[in-house]
């Protein structure tokens, strides 16, 4: 049954990476954010337990001192050193903190002096149970519910290796996120044809990439495939697994503060005004208090299960429905569907200037929108990567949102980003294109703010700009 269930709920990843853009308004830098702070508030507590697991009439003293030798090393490595050595503090760390261990005999040598050095884990097949019975329809929600939350977890944790693994700051690619939410589909998949539980993605990794720098794909898949030689050798995994609570403990937490740290940054990477503060905070500390069961934990437990006391679920969804009410609850929205060319100008300046008129804006703010939107369709249209004679179409919204409008252009999909093309402004080679850099020189001008997101269907480009602040003694 257990291997049905992750199968089928495998599918819904599927269907929530192919069309991710489908929910860009609600798993917004926010939600992905406050989902990783709250990964380090669910797994705390366990490490907090780890730091005092010893085998009974072991001193306490053993286990603080194997613990503060593991985070001094790898703190004071971190903080100091540089180049080679920065890469290995975590693993001097617990070397270090193991050693000290070893000396009250915390670490367990017999357990590695009695494993083998080769062997081959043990094989079993349960099958599957196609019945699809009343306990299969009662358990498949919460198994879809369950894998949706992990992949929200995924988009966080994928934007926020984005985030600590590049050498210079870029927009976000979404296309890489979509890759991420697919592989993980994939990993719940082959774990459910296997007859194996079910796996995700695991945020202290990007704590490790913060840690040392490193953020390469060849060292991924160098390790990728260190893991699978140590399922053949129990010896070499025993080495591990001999390694003593408090020293596990001490290195999980160093990892777990960064990852919290790295949640703040995703959180506030494009800006945050007092709506998404808002949306943070409460999320954030009802999924604290729901973990730690300070809020109505009589009624908290009952409910699904138990499945609102695991403080990231509570707090995503937190997040999500109040993210969801204000989409809901935002101005209506003008919309206009035309082809992507530039013959269709016209038409949309005579979207735009209804569009002002009925919000009581001026003719400059007409203006500077029909400039921005002009910039804007002329680098689409530039880098549309569509065959000869292949129609293109462009959804342009536009929607007013405090003392400005937002507008937001969803077409097929390119190769450039223009944040990062806005962000090089000046630093290309003198062979780039004049015209490329003045159109998006003009567009920086104009709007306040660009933000690209780029998917494998679509790309989609919301623009953000200010009335226009009238010249000294003209009327507003």
């Amino acid at each position: 049954m257990l291997a049905t269930l992750v199968i089928l709920s495998s599918f819904f990843q599927f269907a929530l990476s192919a069309r991710l853009s489908l929910f860009r308004r609600i798993l917004t830098p926010a939600v992905a954010g406050t989902v990783i702070m709250l990964v380090p508030v669910t797994v705390m507590p366990i490490v907090f337990d780890l730091l005092t697991s010893v085998p009974e009439g072991t001193p306490t003293s053993a286990a603080a001192l194997s613990a503060s030798a593991t985070l001094l090393a790898i703190g004071g490595i971190a903080l100091k050193a540089t180049g080679i050595l920065r890469l290995w503090a975590p693993v001097i760390g617990v070397v270090v903190g193991s050693v000290v261990a070893g000396f009250s005999g915390l670490y367990e040598v017999s357990r590695v002096v009695e494993a083998s050095w080769l062997g081959f884990p043990e094989a079993g097949w349960p099958g599957y149970d196609l019945n699809f019975g009343p306990v299969f329809w009662t358990l498949l929600p919460a198994f879809v519910f369950v894998t949706l939350v992990g992949a929200v977890e995924t988009v966080g944790d994928s934007v926020a290796i984005q985030r600590v693994a590049w050498r210079r700051p870029r927009a976000v690619d979404f296309r890489a996120v979509q890759g991420t939410v697919a592989a993980d589909g994939v990993g719940n998949l082959l774990s459910g044809l296997l007859g194996t539980v079910p796996n995700t993605t695991y945020s202290t990794s990007i704590s490790v990439a913060e840690l040392t720098g490193v953020g390469s794909r060849k060292v991924g898949v160098a390790l990728g495939v260190v893991f699978l030689v140590l399922a053949f050798l129990p010896k070499a995994l025993a080495v591990i697994l001999a390694i003593p609570g408090p020293v596990a403990g001490a290195y999980i937490g160093v990892l777990l503060s960064l990852l919290f740290v790295v949640g703040m940054r995703v959180t506030i990477q494009d800006g945050i005004d007092y709506r998404t503060g808002l949306i943070v905070g409460i999320s954030f500390w009802i999924g604290v208090g729901l973990q730690n069961g300070w809020i109505y934990p009589e009624y908290v437990s009952e409910f699904a299960g138990g499945l609102l006391s695991n403080g990231i679920t509570a707090g995503g969804l937190v997040a999500i429905f109040m993210t969801l009410f204000m989409e809901l609850t935002k101005p209506r929205r003008h919309q206009l569907e035309v082809v992507l060319d530039v013959s269709i100008l016209p038409k949309i300046e005579e979207f735009l200037h209804k569009f002002t008129s009925g919000h009581g804006w001026d003719l400059a703010m007409a203006n500077r929108l029909y400039a921005a939107t002009e910039e804007t369709l002329l680098t689409l249209h530039e880098k549309q990567s569509g065959g000869v004679g292949e129609e293109r179409r462009l959804l342009l919204t536009a929607r007013r949102e405090d003392d400005g409008a937002v507008l937001e252009f969803v077409a097929a999909t390119g190769e450039e980003n223009l944040q990062d093309r806005i962000a090089l402004l000046g630093k290309q080679s003198i062979s780039a294109s004049v015209e490329r850099e003045v159109s998006l020189r003009l567009l920086r001008h104009l709007a306040s703010s660009v933000y690209h997101q780029q998917y494998y269907d679509t790309d989609i480009v919301t623009v953000r700009v200010e009335v226009p602040i009238p010249a000294s003694g003209e009327q507003a």
